[in-house]
């Protein structure tokens, strides 16, 4: 996206319909988050699921101010050097108008600040289901704050920015597989083989808790990605945004048959919670492609991705690498999957005229894809492993062991997601229950029978 310039008499006019479409987008993407928190939930043991869920909500707060006061600046900025953009203007969100409009579009800055923000929040919320059950929650909350500013932020203005050099090269990524799943999928990856594997990996069981939460967080994903995906186009004056839409609906359901297929021939179960990653898996992979292919399109990058993804989860028992909630086998090999799926399957009759393999176009744009793939994983590898071993050697990344054991709840939060101390009950006794022996300094109390 370009620089916001001031309304001219010959620029577009303010739209209220595309203004209030993107202002509901923007919602839809906030709910995300809280979304992805349940779905997360769900998938820990009982002793983690309320850290589970603040990983997730304590990035609405830092990265909400960080955006305000630098961030929107440093992402959507005037370009520098193609790597990073800055707008002294934008600092603290001063000196914009209320009436002045993004350039080129109909809807003003503030509400594609805020659209942006949505995304810029979700993205190092998605890391930390990589993360369960170990990481201190104070050491999480500054990873967020050093990775979105030296990470995401830039990240973004490759992509997204004008003279951005991924947005220059002419990689098309539609809503964020390079820039928030890729990126997110491939910082869970450098964290990890930081931090090491939980106690107990690939010894004791580690199933989820609550599979109706995360069906419940699914859902509220899959909505939300409606805005997500198709307010990506910021408004809906021509009909991209309505074929990313239905795109978006198409590919996960396409991807969630996919995963249960698979897992149906390899596991010999239809489960839950495959089709809650097949779902997933299918929004991660049409986030980039929707507005390139055809709906037929959508229905071949989900199901590759559900597939893809499926066979993915199972890597890191191969390869000892503790990803807790599969964030690299579902964002990061989903997000690669739907990316370079454009070099094949873009018609050249959606957001561009970009034509991949199959419609004629050679693989010109799948090499562009490669580039933009590549270079967002390597970096956010890389700079995602070195700052989790400077926090890990200085301020420790992890909960003391005996903590990780008896509970990272009551070891940082103090709390418990489930009180059953009145839960008790049953059949009416037949004999009095015996009286508790007396405590001392205190007098014996008396039980009912």
């Amino acid at each position: 996206m370009a620089p916001a310039i001031t309304l001219a008499a010959d620029a577009p006019t303010l739209s209220s319909a595309n203004t209030g479409f993107m202002l509901i987008c923007s919602a839809l993407v906030m709910l995300m988050t809280p979304g992805l928190a349940f779905f997360y939930g769900g998938m820990v043991r009982v002793k983690s699921t309320l850290n589970m869920l603040m990983m997730s909500f304590i990035s609405l707060g830092i990265v909400t101010v960080l955006w305000v006061l630098y961030g929107f600046s440093l992402a959507f900025g005037a370009d520098s050097g193609s790597v990073i953009g800055w707008n002294s203007d934008w600092v603290g969100l001063s000196n914009i108008g209320l009436t002045q409009l993004w350039d080129g579009y109909t809807i003003p800055v503030f509400v594609f600040c805020v659209f942006q923000l949505m995304f810029a929040i979700i993205t190092p919320a998605l890391i930390s289901g990589a993360l369960a059950d170990r990481v201190k929650f104070s050491a999480w909350a500054l990873f967020i704050t050093l990775w979105v500013t030296i990470v995401y932020f830039p990240v973004a203005h490759w992509v997204w920015g004008s003279g951005g050099w991924a947005f220059e090269l002419g990689v098309i990524d539609f809503a964020g597989g390079t820039a928030v799943h890729i990126n997110a999928g491939a910082a869970a990856l450098g964290v990890i083989l930081v931090i090491g594997r939980r106690v107990g990996f690939k010894k004791d069981p580690m199933r989820p808790h609550s599979l109706p939460l995360v069906m419940l967080g699914a859902g509220l994903l899959w909505f939300g990605w409606f805005g997500f995906n198709a307010g990506s186009w910021l408004g809906n004056d021509d009909g991209v945004g309505a074929l990313m839409f239905v795109n978006t609906q198409v590919a996960t359901a396409a991807a969630m048959l996919a995963w249960l297929a698979y897992e149906k021939i390899r596991h010999g179960a239809f489960t839950t919670l495959g089709a809650a990653s097949g779902a997933v898996a299918g929004l991660v992979a049409i986030t980039p492609s929707g507005g390139a292919v055809s709906p037929l399109g959508a229905i071949a990058v989900g199901a590759i991705a559900g597939v893809l993804c499926a066979m993915a989860v199972g890597l890191k028992y191969r390869f000892n690498y503790d990803d807790s909630l599969d964030v690299v086998g579902v964002h990061l090999v989903g997000g690669v999957a739907g990316s370079l799926l454009i070099g094949f399957f873009a018609t050249g009759k959606g957001q561009s005229d970009a034509q991949g393999l199959f419609y004629g176009g050679g693989l010109d744009q799948f090499w562009k894809q490669c580039a933009g793939v590549f270079a967002v994983l390597g970096y956010s590898l890389v700079a995602s492993a070195v700052l989790a071993f400077l926090l890990d050697r200085t301020i420790g990344m992890r909960v003391p062991e005996d903590d990780e054991v008896s509970g990272i709840d009551s070891a940082e939060h103090a709390e418990t997601a489930y009180d059953f101390s009145g839960a008790g009950g049953g059949a009416a006794r037949t004999t009095a229950a015996p009286a508790p022996a007396p405590v001392a300094g205190t007098a014996a109390k008396k039980v009912d029978a």
